[in-house]
């Protein structure tokens, strides 16, 4: 029984990497319409914030969802993989389960 409860954690942990490496390629793209680029941010910002804060929620998804909406706002700042590391702090640093 506990066996098949580690394995769907650990498929739930594996899949929102997934999905954070998916959200971090999603909000480089703008790199590649220059002049449109930064004013998509505008309206990627708020929307993967919120994101981020729903996916991870508690703590890591409140500073995680401000973090990310100041990263998309600011201009060049967009290749900081936020969703990812916040993956990263949640499962490989912090340990959550």
């Amino acid at each position: 029984m506990k066996t098949a409860n580690i394995k769907k954690t650990n498929k739930a942990k594996y899949s929102k990497l997934y999905a954070s490496i998916f959200f971090d390629i999603l909000g480089s793209l703008t790199y590649f319409a220059p002049m449109l680029g930064e004013t998509v941010d505008f309206a990627w910002a708020p929307l993967s914030s919120y994101l981020l804060y729903k996916m991870y929620r508690g703590t890591e998804g409140k500073i995680g969802g401000m973090v990310n909406f100041f990263e998309e706002i600011f201009p060049f700042t967009d290749i900081i993989p936020t969703f990812t590391l916040t993956w990263i702090y949640k499962y490989m640093i912090k340990k959550d389960v």
